[in-house]
């Protein structure tokens, strides 16, 4: 006889099941529920991105009066002289930079380094290439045509918006 069928038969370990869990998968499953209700909670306070528009937050309220002055200036149109406009438009533009920038001394400069300051502040306005801004109100009867009236009230309106 065969010593091994004396033995007893094997006792199978107990079925473990999947429910309900040990007491540390209830905190673990208290954490995550409380991890994913903060989440949604910051997801909904969280700052929004607004459009650019004229009540645009980055507007502060010197650019929001530059820009009403600015849209109120008589243009130039049908043959009248240009050079009051224009000097309005420097105007505006030196105010505002005095206001802005108050130790560059800006109100002194003129002339292509008045253009060259203007366009370090906002190149995407592309004043440098509106020399008759400087030249203009010194020029007798300075005479603009209407594409380029538009293209500099534009570009100043550009620069306005978006100075640093």
């Amino acid at each position: 006889m065969n010593p091994l069928d004396q033995l007893e038969p094997l006792i199978a370990p107990p079925a473990i099941s999947w429910w309900p869990p040990a007491p540390g998968w209830w905190l673990l499953l208290v954490v995550l529920l409380a991890a994913v209700a903060w989440s949604i909670r910051a997801y909904k306070r969280r700052p929004r991105k607004l459009k650019k528009v004229d009540t645009d937050p980055s507007l502060d309220s010197a650019r929001l009066a530059a820009l009403a002055e600015l849209n109120q200036l008589q243009k130039p149109y049908y043959g009248v002289a240009a050079g009051p406009w224009l000097q309005q438009l420097n105007a505006l533009l030196k105010r505002l930079c005095r206001q802005r920038y108050p130790d560059s001394n800006s109100h002194v400069l003129n002339g292509r380094a008045w253009l060259a300051f203007l366009d370090n502040r906002c190149p995407a306005a592309g004043l440098t290439r509106w020399m008759v801004l400087v030249e203009g109100n010194y020029k007798p009867n300075c005479m603009l045509d209407d594409k380029a009236i538009d293209g500099l009230n534009s570009a100043v309106e550009t620069w306005i918006r978006k100075h640093v």
